[in-house]
């Protein structure tokens, strides 16, 4: 059971607060809610104390936890995702990734987006779901290792630095080559 003032992660929001626990009558029963307030979005959520687990509220991720997701991101020998896999499709994964909340589902969309990023630009709901993931994910740490967020995310950036300067070298090759080849 959560308490006031309890940090919780609550899928596809976020990072929120358990603000207090109240108790309303619903169709004639008394049931407890667990007031969340998102920190992100000031959005306040009542979830139901006796199905808090079903919709995947959850306490913040351990430190062990945290650290096991910074290694999957690290981890770049994994086979990378297809790229020429469908986006709708892709799209329904992460999304359900996103429901599923954990800190481990959230981080591999966003090694999933970056790996995908280094073959192809990505999309403009692409781009918005890496940067969803990346503030679920950063503001998360951000909270189990006691700093802000921004360094988090440069932490994230740091582990792809390599693959994505060698992208951006690729890209200004690529870009150098056409130059002369028009005769510019």
């Amino acid at each position: 059971m959560f308490t006031p003032g309890q940090l919780v992660v609550y899928p596809a929001q976020g990072v929120g607060k358990i603000e207090r626990i109240d108790s309303q009558q619903v169709c004639g029963v008394q049931t407890e809610f667990f007031i969340v307030n998102i920190l992100t979005s000031n959005i306040t959520l009542m979830v139901p104390v006796k199905s808090a687990a079903n919709v995947g509220l959850r306490p913040l991720a351990s430190p062990a936890e945290a650290e096991d997701a910074m290694s999957m991101l690290k981890d770049l020998n994994k086979p990378a995702p297809v790229v020429g896999q469908n986006w709708n499709r892709r799209q329904r994964e992460y999304n359900e990734r996103l429901k599923q909340g954990t800190l481990q589902a959230v981080a591999g969309i966003i090694k999933e987006l970056v790996l995908i990023s280094c073959a192809k630009e990505l999309s403009f709901g692409e781009k918005r779901l890496l940067e969803q993931a990346m503030n679920f994910v950063s503001l998360e740490l951000a909270h189990i290792w006691n700093c802000r967020p921004e360094e988090v995310v440069q932490r994230i950036n740091d582990l792809f630095s390599e693959i994505t300067t060698a992208k951006e070298e690729e890209s200004g090759a690529e870009a150098s080559v056409k130059k002369h080849a028009h005769g510019a």
